[in-house]
């Protein structure tokens, strides 16, 4: 497997990235889904990983700079064929590495409360993720889950 920094142009990336946002979009209300849209995934302050077998897609996850020393994991997907194979994990791993290369704090995400991102929520809790109050622009959701990591670089 291949994680690479990607720059959201490929097709395929791109149709990856909107089956994410269908499937998050049945699973929580409008107003309880933060994910970035593509254009958000190429703004400055966003670093956006994919991770690749060959040619196929395998997954992806961002890093959003929130403030010095504070990032956010957005747009954390791996793709259906490859679930609980690590691929989330070795993505998570990187995010957190670049993250302390950075000279962040901390890096906090944001996540759903229901049943469905219960592996996510395992995974964030398996790399040291501890659940946390809302932070940055974000409030109180019963949808939402927050989690924060820590960082000692």
């Amino acid at each position: 497997m291949q994680i690479r920094v990607d720059n959201v142009q490929e097709p395929v990336v791109i149709d990856f990235l909107h089956e994410h946002m269908r499937l998050l979009s049945l699973e929580s209300p409008p107003e309880s889904n933060h994910y970035l849209d593509i254009d958000e995934l190429r703004q400055p302050g966003v670093t956006f990983w994919t991770a690749w077998d060959g040619n196929e897609l395998l997954g992806c996850g961002a890093l959003k700079e929130l403030e010095s020393g504070h990032g956010e994991v957005k747009s954390m997907r791996t793709s259906a064929n490859h679930l609980r194979k690590g691929v989330g994990k070795l993505i998570l791993l990187e995010i957190i590495e670049t993250a302390k290369h950075r000279g962040y704090s901390r890096i906090s995400l944001e996540t759903g409360s229901l049943n469905a991102f219960v592996p996510a929520q395992k995974l964030y809790e398996s790399c040291g993720f501890t659940y946390c109050p809302p932070f940055a622009d974000y409030k109180e959701d019963p949808n939402c889950v927050f989690m924060t990591l820590i960082l000692k670089n």
